[in-house]
């Protein structure tokens, strides 16, 4: 800090010495405040982020109790024409139907997943870090 107060606004008396150990500082600076910065934003995020996990759960189990209840209806109306059991049945074979759709379609969505290589564009950016800071691409 006293180097700084040395060199003032006038660098054209300071040495090479003094200018780079001053822009070595100032980079330094700039880093620990991005930093602080991106670390503040991620726990705000991470906030608001668990608040609406909440909400999401609260909203599931909402609406799981509907699907339970609309089951329940469903059974309740199709035994005032067969047999209790038979009715139960029925309805355990729709939402069987159901989970083996939503099973098929999560298979899907993960073997797409896979065939896209994970972090392609990550990969990428990194890859290209080298040739920019030397001035070219790779």
């Amino acid at each position: 800090m006293t180097e700084r107060a040395n060199l003032g606004t006038d660098v054209s008396q300071a040495s090479l010495p003094q200018l780079l150990g001053e822009i070595t500082r100032d980079m330094s600076r700039l880093v620990r405040q991005e930093v602080d910065l991106a670390k503040a934003e991620l726990r705000q995020q991470a906030k608001v982020t668990s608040k609406a996990a909440g909400t999401f759960g609260g909203a599931s189990l909402a609406g799981y109790m509907v699907l339970l209840f609309l089951s329940i209806a469903a059974w309740w109306a199709l035994s005032n024409v067969m047999d209790q059991g038979w009715a139960a049945l029925i309805v355990a074979g729709i939402w069987a139907v159901i989970g083996a759709m939503l099973l098929v379609a999560a298979r899907r969505r993960l073997r797409e997943m896979r065939g896209t290589g994970g972090l392609r564009q990550t990969t990428e950016t990194v890859r290209e870090v080298p040739g920019t800071l030397k001035g070219h691409r790779s």
